[in-house]
């Protein structure tokens, strides 16, 4: 399952943001009494294809791609030192595969802003310091462990020699996500859960009286760093958007007249983070259950036969493959498909697409 930890300074819109996305009801408020237990929600992923296929074969039972999504306490400065919440607050950060970082646009005289002021760029900047902080102090302290060995191993001293380019890049204020690093590297840097090598989101969190980013205050040097920046960003109306989740479509429509919002914030943020992550959806359909499931987009089809069973992998013989899109043009139907040409048999080398229907063949 995909994890997503939503990030940000206090008051900054997070547990809206997270009432948005999984109508879970969360309390909004500031976090009391150094409370650090983050609000967990479980959200199943929005498919359009995944319904039309439980509507076609009416099975016992539906299991839709999810995503957990998780509203860690405000970020304060220092926290990427230890200060305030500190380590406690970033123990959970670790364990997220994409962080949901969302900036205040909003100006609100009953929840003044901790800095004193509204600016999204220098509360962007902030967060970003917490986390490379973080990441070197993880560096340093694995650093110091591996300088006082008399006799170090070759792995260690390639290790030393990695995280050194790591701690000076970070020195840079660079995130290592930048950093040019082979594939091996990176994987020999998982153990460290770096944060700033975790893909980030960026939610500019607004209110109804921006009607665009560069109406948002500061927002002429927010567009720049938005232009400038490689994350993707998104615009959100936290507040409205936690309002209206219980109304109907036409009062929905009603009150977000004027403001560019095209589809619900949490279908927004599951497609940003599906994207950001590399991730696609295939199917499994039967009368006992349509299933949808998450692979890395460029993995095979024994990577789908694993994720499904790791008995389908270990005995795979071959795959029944037909696209969603051709599914549904030849009339919801394998007999059709199988007719028209498009239902084929694949092999263990097959590359999944976004949308497949899949059946495994197998022999253990």
């Amino acid at each position: 399952m995909l994890h997503c930890g939503i990030v940000g300074l206090p008051l900054s819109g997070k547990s809206t943001v997270f009432n948005v996305i999984t109508g879970a009801g969360a309390e909004v408020k500031t976090y009391a009494g150094g409370r650090v237990d983050p609000n967990r929600a479980v959200v199943d992923v929005p498919d359009a294809r995944f319904d039309r296929l439980a509507e076609v074969h009416h099975p016992k039972k539906t299991t839709p791609a999810q995503v957990e999504f998780v509203d860690l306490a405000g970020l304060s400065r220092g926290a990427g030192k230890g200060e305030g919440l500190g380590n406690a607050f970033l123990s959970f950060v670790a364990d997220a595969d994409a962080l949901i970082h969302v900036i205040r646009c909003f100006d609100n005289p009953a929840a003044p802003h901790p800095e004193g002021s509204v600016d999204p760029v220098r509360d962007w900047d902030i967060i970003n310091m917490e986390l490379i902080f973080r990441d070197l102090a993880v560096a340093e302290n694995r650093l110091t462990k591996l300088s006082g060995k008399k006799n170090p191993l070759p792995e260690e001293k390639a290790e030393q020699t990695l995280l050194e380019r790591c701690r000076n890049w970070l020195f840079e204020e660079k995130f290592l996500k930048d950093l040019d690093l082979t594939a091996p590297e990176r994987r020999s840097l998982r153990g460290f859960t770096f944060l700033t090598e975790k893909p980030q989101i960026i939610v500019l969190n607004m209110d109804e009286s921006a009607a665009d980013i560069e109406s948002a205050p500061n927002g002429a040097a927010l567009k720049e760093r938005i232009q400038a920046a490689r994350d993707t960003a998104i615009t959100l109306y936290g507040r409205l958007e936690m309002d209206i989740l219980d109304l109907t479509g036409e009062e929905a429509a009603e009150f977000t007249q004027g403001l560019p919002i095209d589809r619900p914030g949490r279908e927004r943020l599951i497609s940003s983070a599906y994207s950001v992550l590399g991730l696609i959806s295939f199917f499994t359909c039967g009368p006992d259950e349509v299933r949808a499931w998450t692979l890395h987009d460029g993995e095979n089809a024994v990577d789908a036969a694993g994720a499904i069973h790791s008995d389908l992998a270990r005995g795979f013989i071959r795959a029944q493959v037909v696209s969603y899109n051709d599914y549904e043009r030849f009339g919801d139907s394998y007999a059709n498909c199988r007719d028209e040409g498009v239902l084929r048999v694949e092999g263990r080398d097959y590359k999944v697409q976004d949308g497949d229907i899949i059946e495994i063949r197998f022999n253990v």
